[in-house]
Protein backbone atom coordinates (compact mmCIF):
# COMPACT_ATOMS: atom_id res chain seq x y z
CA UNK A 1 0.00 0.00 0.00
CA UNK A 2 1.21 3.70 -0.63
CA UNK A 3 2.02 5.97 2.01
CA UNK A 4 1.96 9.44 -0.16
CA UNK A 5 0.44 11.94 1.77
CA UNK A 6 -1.51 14.47 -0.83
CA UNK A 7 -1.52 16.58 2.36
CA UNK A 8 1.83 18.11 1.78
CA UNK A 9 2.01 21.27 0.00
CA UNK A 10 5.25 21.12 -1.20
CA UNK A 11 5.18 25.11 -2.02
CA UNK A 12 3.86 25.78 1.92
CA UNK A 13 7.00 24.13 3.04
CA UNK A 14 8.97 27.44 1.54
CA UNK A 15 12.78 28.08 0.65
CA UNK A 16 14.47 24.66 1.54
CA UNK A 17 18.49 24.21 2.46
CA UNK A 18 19.52 20.77 2.28
CA UNK A 19 22.66 20.97 4.41
CA UNK A 20 25.33 18.19 3.17
CA UNK A 21 28.99 18.18 3.08
CA UNK A 22 30.48 19.78 6.01
CA UNK A 23 33.51 18.92 7.64
CA UNK A 24 33.17 15.37 9.71
CA UNK A 25 35.14 12.19 8.55
CA UNK A 26 32.03 11.24 6.64
CA UNK A 27 31.81 14.26 4.28
CA UNK A 28 32.21 12.18 1.24
CA UNK A 29 29.20 10.27 2.03
CA UNK A 30 26.89 13.11 2.95
CA UNK A 31 27.29 14.99 -0.11
CA UNK A 32 26.07 11.77 -1.80
CA UNK A 33 22.93 11.84 0.19
CA UNK A 34 22.70 15.76 -0.18
CA UNK A 35 22.71 15.27 -3.76
CA UNK A 36 19.96 12.27 -3.12
CA UNK A 37 17.43 14.71 -0.95
CA UNK A 38 17.90 17.67 -3.22
CA UNK A 39 17.06 16.24 -6.80
CA UNK A 40 13.97 14.29 -4.62
CA UNK A 41 12.62 17.27 -3.30
CA UNK A 42 13.08 19.41 -6.07
CA UNK A 43 11.35 16.43 -8.22
CA UNK A 44 8.32 17.23 -5.94
CA UNK A 45 8.07 21.01 -6.46
CA UNK A 46 10.09 21.70 -3.12
CA UNK A 47 12.22 25.18 -3.42
CA UNK A 48 15.16 23.61 -2.53
CA UNK A 49 19.14 24.10 -2.35
CA UNK A 50 22.44 22.74 -1.41
CA UNK A 51 24.12 24.41 1.68
CA UNK A 52 27.48 24.09 2.84
CA UNK A 53 28.40 24.61 5.98
CA UNK A 54 32.08 23.96 5.58
CA UNK A 55 31.58 26.73 2.74
CA UNK A 56 29.13 28.88 4.45
CA UNK A 57 28.28 30.20 7.57
CA UNK A 58 25.11 28.75 8.87
CA UNK A 59 23.95 32.80 9.36
CA UNK A 60 23.19 32.87 5.90
CA UNK A 61 20.39 30.78 6.22
CA UNK A 62 18.85 33.75 8.14
CA UNK A 63 20.14 35.80 5.38
CA UNK A 64 19.50 34.35 2.50
CA UNK A 65 15.37 33.73 3.47
CA UNK A 66 15.54 29.92 4.35
CA UNK A 67 12.24 28.62 5.87
CA UNK A 68 13.35 25.11 6.50
CA UNK A 69 16.45 22.66 6.67
CA UNK A 70 16.85 19.00 5.49
CA UNK A 71 19.87 18.02 7.55
CA UNK A 72 22.07 15.80 5.05
CA UNK A 73 25.16 15.62 7.03
CA UNK A 74 26.95 12.58 8.94
CA UNK A 75 28.62 12.51 11.88
CA UNK A 76 30.28 15.92 13.74
CA UNK A 77 29.05 19.12 13.83
CA UNK A 78 25.90 17.86 11.86
CA UNK A 79 24.38 14.78 13.42
CA UNK A 80 25.73 15.92 16.88
CA UNK A 81 23.18 18.50 18.45
CA UNK A 82 25.95 20.95 17.07
CA UNK A 83 24.29 22.25 14.03
CA UNK A 84 21.12 21.48 15.49
CA UNK A 85 21.21 24.13 18.05
CA UNK A 86 22.51 26.82 15.79
CA UNK A 87 19.54 26.27 13.76
CA UNK A 88 17.09 26.60 17.08
CA UNK A 89 19.15 30.13 17.49
CA UNK A 90 18.00 30.83 14.21
CA UNK A 91 15.04 30.02 14.24
CA UNK A 92 14.69 27.49 11.56
CA UNK A 93 12.86 24.30 11.39
CA UNK A 94 14.72 20.96 10.76
CA UNK A 95 14.81 17.54 10.08
CA UNK A 96 15.17 14.88 12.33
CA UNK A 97 15.65 14.92 16.38
CA UNK A 98 16.27 17.39 18.29
CA UNK A 99 19.83 18.72 20.09
CA UNK A 100 19.65 16.73 23.20
CA UNK A 101 18.56 13.51 21.40
CA UNK A 102 21.39 14.22 18.34
CA UNK A 103 23.83 14.56 20.97
CA UNK A 104 23.43 11.33 23.14
CA UNK A 105 23.08 9.39 20.36
CA UNK A 106 26.15 10.39 18.53
CA UNK A 107 27.96 9.40 21.72
CA UNK A 108 27.76 5.38 21.67
CA UNK A 109 28.71 5.14 25.76
CA UNK A 110 25.77 7.58 27.08
CA UNK A 111 23.18 5.60 24.76
CA UNK A 112 24.25 2.19 25.98
CA UNK A 113 24.13 4.03 29.55
CA UNK A 114 20.92 5.00 28.66
CA UNK A 115 19.25 2.10 26.76
CA UNK A 116 20.60 -0.38 29.65
CA UNK A 117 19.23 2.38 32.60
CA UNK A 118 15.58 1.69 30.89
CA UNK A 119 16.28 -2.14 30.26
CA UNK A 120 16.92 -2.45 26.33
CA UNK A 121 19.22 -4.84 24.96
CA UNK A 122 22.93 -3.87 24.17
CA UNK A 123 26.35 -5.88 24.69
CA UNK A 124 27.82 -4.88 27.16
CA UNK A 125 31.53 -2.61 27.32
CA UNK A 126 34.64 -0.74 28.93
CA UNK A 127 35.42 3.18 28.36
CA UNK A 128 38.81 2.62 27.74
CA UNK A 129 41.70 5.32 27.98
CA UNK A 130 45.09 3.44 26.92
CA UNK A 131 46.27 0.40 24.95
CA UNK A 132 46.45 -1.41 28.68
CA UNK A 133 43.09 -0.87 29.47
CA UNK A 134 41.86 -2.11 26.17
CA UNK A 135 44.02 -5.04 26.76
CA UNK A 136 42.21 -5.44 30.16
CA UNK A 137 38.94 -4.80 28.59
CA UNK A 138 39.82 -7.55 25.64
CA UNK A 139 40.43 -9.87 28.93
CA UNK A 140 37.27 -9.23 30.89
CA UNK A 141 34.50 -8.72 27.79
CA UNK A 142 36.34 -11.89 25.71
CA UNK A 143 37.19 -12.50 21.53
CA UNK A 144 35.76 -11.26 19.10
CA UNK A 145 35.89 -7.70 20.68
CA UNK A 146 35.16 -4.34 19.06
CA UNK A 147 37.00 -1.15 19.43
CA UNK A 148 35.82 2.41 18.00
CA UNK A 149 35.69 5.55 18.62
CA UNK A 150 32.78 6.55 21.20
CA UNK A 151 31.36 9.41 18.48
CA UNK A 152 32.33 8.54 14.98
CA UNK A 153 29.92 7.05 12.22
CA UNK A 154 30.06 4.34 9.01
CA UNK A 155 32.26 1.97 11.17
CA UNK A 156 35.49 4.58 10.88
CA UNK A 157 38.19 3.52 13.42
CA UNK A 158 36.71 0.07 13.94
CA UNK A 159 39.05 -2.74 14.51
CA UNK A 160 37.56 -6.19 15.06
CA UNK A 161 40.12 -7.72 17.64
CA UNK A 162 40.52 -11.60 17.91
CA UNK A 163 43.82 -11.88 19.84
CA UNK A 164 45.59 -9.86 22.42
CA UNK A 165 48.43 -8.62 20.59
CA UNK A 166 45.59 -6.50 18.12
CA UNK A 167 44.75 -4.20 21.52
CA UNK A 168 47.72 -1.64 21.24
CA UNK A 169 46.80 -0.92 17.27
CA UNK A 170 43.24 -0.70 17.75
CA UNK A 171 43.08 1.17 20.50
CA UNK A 172 45.62 3.51 18.58
CA UNK A 173 43.37 3.69 15.52
CA UNK A 174 40.75 4.42 17.48
CA UNK A 175 41.81 7.44 19.63
CA UNK A 176 42.82 8.77 16.17
CA UNK A 177 39.37 9.94 16.02
CA UNK A 178 37.94 10.31 19.30
CA UNK A 179 39.56 10.22 23.19
CA UNK A 180 36.55 8.30 24.27
CA UNK A 181 37.36 4.45 23.03
CA UNK A 182 34.55 2.37 23.65
CA UNK A 183 35.33 -2.00 24.03
CA UNK A 184 32.72 -3.65 23.06
CA UNK A 185 31.58 -7.59 23.29
CA UNK A 186 31.33 -8.57 19.97
CA UNK A 187 27.37 -10.26 19.19
CA UNK A 188 28.25 -13.05 16.65
CA UNK A 189 25.03 -13.45 14.23
CA UNK A 190 22.74 -11.97 11.95
CA UNK A 191 23.12 -8.14 11.54
CA UNK A 192 20.42 -6.39 11.08
CA UNK A 193 18.80 -2.39 10.67
CA UNK A 194 15.41 -0.76 11.48
CA UNK A 195 14.49 2.65 10.51
CA UNK A 196 11.82 4.61 12.70
CA UNK A 197 9.74 7.84 11.05
CA UNK A 198 7.43 9.93 13.09
CA UNK A 199 7.71 11.13 17.05
CA UNK A 200 6.35 9.62 20.32
CA UNK A 201 3.08 7.79 20.06
CA UNK A 202 3.23 8.20 16.44
CA UNK A 203 6.93 6.63 16.08
CA UNK A 204 6.55 3.62 13.64
CA UNK A 205 9.28 1.16 12.62
CA UNK A 206 10.18 0.29 9.13
CA UNK A 207 10.63 -2.79 7.94
CA UNK A 208 13.55 -4.54 9.25
CA UNK A 209 16.72 -5.39 6.74
CA UNK A 210 19.42 -8.11 7.25
CA UNK A 211 22.46 -7.48 6.46
CA UNK A 212 25.07 -10.20 4.60
CA UNK A 213 28.38 -8.96 3.90
CA UNK A 214 31.76 -10.78 2.51
CA UNK A 215 33.07 -12.06 5.68
CA UNK A 216 30.85 -10.49 7.76
CA UNK A 217 32.78 -7.44 7.16
CA UNK A 218 30.42 -4.83 7.04
CA UNK A 219 32.75 -1.80 6.56
CA UNK A 220 33.26 1.79 5.50
CA UNK A 221 33.98 0.35 1.87
CA UNK A 222 31.24 -2.13 1.68
CA UNK A 223 28.80 0.18 3.37
CA UNK A 224 29.14 2.79 0.23
CA UNK A 225 31.17 1.93 -2.83
CA UNK A 226 31.11 -1.88 -3.45
CA UNK A 227 27.87 -4.05 -4.51
CA UNK A 228 29.04 -7.22 -2.66
CA UNK A 229 26.96 -6.15 0.44
CA UNK A 230 23.99 -8.33 0.01
CA UNK A 231 20.34 -6.61 1.93
CA UNK A 232 17.51 -8.56 3.13
CA UNK A 233 13.79 -6.87 2.90
CA UNK A 234 12.01 -7.99 3.58
CA UNK A 235 14.32 -10.11 6.33
CA UNK A 236 13.52 -13.22 6.04
CA UNK A 237 13.46 -13.28 9.68
CA UNK A 238 10.59 -15.11 11.81
CA UNK A 239 7.99 -13.06 11.96
CA UNK A 240 7.97 -12.80 15.67
CA UNK A 241 11.64 -11.58 15.62
CA UNK A 242 10.97 -8.98 13.28
CA UNK A 243 8.13 -7.63 15.41
CA UNK A 244 10.67 -8.32 18.61
CA UNK A 245 13.40 -5.89 17.12
CA UNK A 246 10.15 -3.51 15.66
CA UNK A 247 9.41 -2.93 19.12
CA UNK A 248 12.80 -2.62 20.66
CA UNK A 249 14.07 0.14 17.71
CA UNK A 250 10.99 2.31 18.87
CA UNK A 251 11.80 2.17 22.37
CA UNK A 252 15.26 2.96 21.78
CA UNK A 253 13.82 6.30 19.17
CA UNK A 254 11.79 7.27 22.34
CA UNK A 255 14.05 6.30 25.19
CA UNK A 256 16.19 9.49 23.52
CA UNK A 257 14.01 11.61 22.80
CA UNK A 258 13.94 11.36 19.21
CA UNK A 259 11.56 12.81 16.74
CA UNK A 260 11.56 12.18 12.83
CA UNK A 261 13.88 9.90 11.89
CA UNK A 262 16.21 7.76 12.78
CA UNK A 263 17.84 4.42 12.17
CA UNK A 264 18.53 2.07 15.09
CA UNK A 265 21.53 -1.21 13.86
CA UNK A 266 21.15 -4.36 16.05
CA UNK A 267 22.98 -7.80 16.13
CA UNK A 268 20.92 -11.10 16.75
CA UNK A 269 22.41 -13.29 18.59
CA UNK A 270 22.95 -17.09 17.14
CA UNK A 271 23.41 -18.56 20.13
CA UNK A 272 19.54 -17.99 20.91
CA UNK A 273 18.47 -15.03 18.69
CA UNK A 274 17.99 -12.73 21.45
CA UNK A 275 18.46 -9.06 19.36
CA UNK A 276 21.42 -6.50 20.87
CA UNK A 277 20.95 -2.54 20.16
CA UNK A 278 24.45 -1.34 18.72
CA UNK A 279 24.09 2.16 18.35
CA UNK A 280 20.97 4.71 16.52
CA UNK A 281 22.16 7.37 14.18
CA UNK A 282 19.82 10.46 13.86
CA UNK A 283 20.74 11.47 10.49
CA UNK A 284 21.37 8.33 8.30
CA UNK A 285 22.43 8.04 4.71
CA UNK A 286 20.41 8.54 1.81
CA UNK A 287 22.92 7.47 -0.89
CA UNK A 288 22.08 4.77 -3.25
CA UNK A 289 23.27 2.16 -0.85
CA UNK A 290 21.45 3.49 2.02
CA UNK A 291 19.30 1.67 3.75
CA UNK A 292 16.30 4.15 4.89
CA UNK A 293 15.18 4.26 0.99
CA UNK A 294 15.51 0.57 1.05
CA UNK A 295 12.91 0.19 3.93
CA UNK A 296 10.63 2.77 3.15
CA UNK A 297 10.38 1.39 -0.59
CA UNK A 298 9.52 -1.73 0.82
CA UNK A 299 6.13 -0.22 2.79
CA UNK A 300 5.40 1.54 -0.18
CA UNK A 301 6.98 4.68 0.25
CA UNK A 302 9.38 5.69 -2.59
CA UNK A 303 12.40 8.30 -2.63
CA UNK A 304 11.23 11.44 -3.37
CA UNK A 305 7.91 11.22 -0.92
CA UNK A 306 10.12 9.65 1.74
CA UNK A 307 12.31 12.93 1.48
CA UNK A 308 9.21 15.12 1.36
CA UNK A 309 7.94 13.29 4.77
CA UNK A 310 10.63 13.76 6.45
CA UNK A 311 11.28 17.57 4.99
CA UNK A 312 7.23 18.21 6.11
CA UNK A 313 7.82 16.87 9.51
CA UNK A 314 10.80 19.49 10.53
CA UNK A 315 10.61 21.20 14.13
CA UNK A 316 12.30 22.80 16.13
CA UNK A 317 12.87 21.90 20.34
CA UNK A 318 11.09 25.12 20.87
CA UNK A 319 8.02 24.17 19.23
CA UNK A 320 7.86 20.91 21.21
CA UNK A 321 4.49 20.68 23.17
CA UNK A 322 2.97 23.63 20.96
CA UNK A 323 1.07 21.27 18.67
CA UNK A 324 2.20 19.59 15.59
CA UNK A 325 1.74 22.62 12.77
CA UNK A 326 3.94 24.62 14.90
CA UNK A 327 6.69 24.13 12.18
CA UNK A 328 4.17 24.75 9.54
CA UNK A 329 3.07 28.05 10.59
CA UNK A 330 7.02 29.30 11.33
CA UNK A 331 7.45 28.46 7.60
Amino acid sequence: MSQKDPKINAQALGKVAVLMGGTSSEREVSLMSGGGVLQALRSRGVDAHAFDPAHADLSELKTHGYNRCFIALHGRHGEDGTVQGALELLGIPYTGPGVMASAIAMDKIMTKRIWRFEGLPTPDWRLVASSAETAQAFAELGAPMIVKPSREGSTIGLTKVTSLGQCEQAYRLAAQHDPEVLCEQFIDGDETTCPVLGQGADARALPVIRIVAPEGNYDYQNKYFTDVTQYHCPSGLPEAEEREIQRIVVQAFRTLGCRGWARADIMIRRSDRKPFLLEINTSPGMTGHSLVPMAAKASGIDYPDLCLQILAGASLDALQGRGATGAQERA
